[in-house]
């Protein structure tokens, strides 16, 4: 939970970092002693509210009803874990289960309260309670324990004032460290600040993640995503292929898999792990990459068209797999966190109908198939997503002017992704190599070889007899390779 704040105090964000531990055998045995132990407190949690429902009881969900439920458990119950991050978990079970609330007096009957169990839970500390360098940090634990020291792998990228929290959580087959802080909205000289009333449209794409245009100058960014559709595309066939490869290795339904099982489960994890970490990396150089480019162009609010509409929509299972993995809901909150750091407002308006209206005379044209949208009306011609930014940017709310488009500015291409494997070599797939024979050559197909003839342009040494085949008629005269 944030801390509270005058409202005379500077602006602040909250970010978070997650950095890898690097962790002796003993301190990774600790470690899932605390997250299993917080997961000991999340099954009491539900056990307590199951006999109260049996009996017909208020269920009991408020944060301090559950902490004099923890005090009156007294220390040393939950192992190592320490009465700060025992609470933790039961502000994640407060606040999970009275959002579960809300959403079902709105009228989705669909969701249920917390009723898991999780052998191991994520752990919070706050502020106060650890000790954080730029390579160390240091855990609480209960009474009578020493406390956790562990080593980090990078870096933090906060200055320690500024840390707020740190969560321990197991992810893809490692163990993290979640580091939160507390920093200030940027500054900027007097006469580069973003100006809000400068409005530029943003439409969000698959294959464009973002296509930003400003409608007062008419410049526009197009960022390509096409390394990431190509991450994704290759992640799905290596996952094929491994499974396939691991079928008959797999143990029947209800028993107990092997040793080698379990390590290629592991091996598994750790790839999907390792394709997450990629695709959320080019998300995040996607949006730092329009964020510049608004910072540049001074461009104070940002318009969003919100596609979540098309979700809901069944269209195919191609069309529905590139929605699924479009990840539109994280794209969304990235966006938003790294504007407000850059104090730039972001605005969510529908985005019905922008791929079909030209933004010169805002008449409705046929949507277009390919990447080119030309007007029958006014003979505007441009990029489809460029145009539909335009489009969205007259929406503001607020009354936030946006004139007509007379012409499309320049129009800057960046590319997300760039740490993609591969990214460099190829163009339409960053993951897939050349070829070997595009690279060092090839001989191609296997021919034979001119017949050359004695004469004034043969090579024939003078003084030397031309060569005689002694193959018979209609038999082969060349040596094959």
């Amino acid at each position: 939970m944030p801390r509270r704040r005058d409202g005379h105090t500077t602006p602040v964000v909250h970010r978070t970092a997650r950095i890898g531990l690097r962790l002796t055998p003993h301190q990774r045995h600790r470690c899932f002693g605390l997250l299993r132990a917080a997961g000991y407190v999340w099954a009491c949690v539900l056990e307590v509210n199951a006999w109260h429902y049996r009996r017909g009881d208020k269920p009991v969900a408020g944060y301090q009803e559950l902490c004099r439920l923890l005090s009156a458990s007294g220390p040393g119950t939950f192992a190592e874990l320490d009465s700060a991050g025992a609470r933790s978990v039961l502000r994640r079970y407060s606040d999970a289960w009275f959002s579960a609330a809300a959403r079902r007096k709105a009228g989705h009957t669909d969701v249920r309260y917390p009723r898991r169990r999780r052998a191991l839970m994520p752990v919070r500390w706050y502020h106060g309670t650890f000790a954080i360098t730029s390579r160390h940090l240091r855990l609480p634990t209960t009474r009578g324990c020493l406390p956790l020291l562990v080593r980090l792998d990078r870096t933090v990228p906060y200055p320690s004032g500024t840390v707020r929290s740190v969560t321990l959580v197991f992810d893809a087959g490692r163990l993290w460290v979640d580091v939160t802080a507390e920093l200030p909205v940027t500054t900027y000289p007097p006469d580069a600040e973003p100006d809000p009333a400068r409005v530029a449209g943003v439409d969000l794409g698959i294959i464009h993640p973002f296509a930003a245009a400003c409608s007062g100058d008419g410049t526009t960014l197009l960022v390509s995503g096409r390394a990431i559709r190509a991450e994704h595309r290759m992640h799905l066939a290596d996952t094929k292929a491994r499974r396939r490869a691991t079928a008959r290795r797999a143990p029947a339904k209800g028993q107990r898999g092997s040793r080698r099982w379990r390590k290629t489960r592991r091996r598994a994890r750790l790839v999907e792990g390792r394709h997450r970490r990629r695709v959320r990396q080019a998300l995040h150089e996607a949006t730092t990459t329009l964020i510049g480019w608004a910072v540049d162009q001074r461009i104070g609010t940002l318009t969003v068209g919100d596609p979540r509409g098309v979700l809901d929509k069944p269209a195919g299972h191609r069309h529905n797999l590139r929605l699924r993995q479009w990840q539109i809901g994280r794209t969304m909150r990235i966006l938003q966190d790294k504007a407000a750091l850059a104090g730039i407002r972001v605005f969510l308006v529908d985005e019905r109908g922008t791929s079909s209206t030209c933004p010169a005379c805002r008449k409705r044209i046929s949507k277009p198939r390919g990447r080119v949208m030309t007007c029958p009306h006014c003979a505007f011609a441009g990029h489809r997503d460029v145009a539909a930014a335009f489009t969205i940017a007259t929406r503001t709310p607020g009354g936030a002017t946006t004139p007509a488009v007379s012409n499309v500015g320049v129009v800057t291409h960046r590319r997300a992704g760039r740490h993609l494997p591969g990214a460099g070599l190829a163009r339409r797939d960053p993951r897939r190599r050349p070829s070997r024979s595009a690279v060092a050559g090839s001989v191609g197909r296997r021919r034979p070889a001119l017949l050359l003839s004695a004469g004034s342009r043969s090579p024939t040494v003078v003084g030397e007899d031309p060569p005689h085949h002694r193959n018979p008629p209609g038999g082969r005269w060349w040596t094959p390779h």
